[in-house]
């Protein structure tokens, strides 16, 4: 947990301790073993430049925030650039995606099926049938 909050997060570039309290975390090893900034802390400059980081903490935050949302956005183009529509016709089979509390363990197939498509509708929407001919309501 200490190495998570202490290490710089890749969407962002900060550290999630140094993202809530200002300033970064002095690990315990920096102070077993007597570390240059250890030991050349003073009290006096710690309390300025505390007060600084925290006058600046909204700009660092905000600059945070957009860092993540613009990795989330290049993840999103790459992703949405790899899809490739399906478009379904009638008579084709297909399977449709189990809802959890059709699971009985974690083993249990993730699929049912398959189905004939009796209909497009449009907009990905289709009507489905058993494959004995039994109609599926609200597909």
């Amino acid at each position: 947990m200490w190495a998570y909050h202490t290490t710089p997060q890749p969407t962002n570039k900060e550290t999630p301790f140094n993202l809530v309290y200002g300033s970064d975390a002095m690990i315990p090893v920096e102070i077993q073993e007597t570390s240059p900034r250890f030991q050349n802390f003073v009290v006096e400059e710690s309390n300025e430049e505390r007060k600084v980081n925290l006058n600046l903490m909204d700009e660092v935050r905000e600059e945070a925030r957009t860092k993540a949302d613009a990795l989330k956005r290049r993840v999103e183009y790459k992703h949405s650039s790899k899809l490739k529509p399906r478009q379904f016709q009638v008579a084709d089979l297909v399977m449709w995606k189990a809802h959890p509390y059709q699971l009985e363990t974690k083993l249990s197939p993730k699929w049912t099926g398959p189905f004939r498509v009796t209909e497009a509708l449009g907009n990905g929407a289709y009507k489905l049938e058993t494959l004995e001919g039994g109609a599926i309501p609200h597909t």
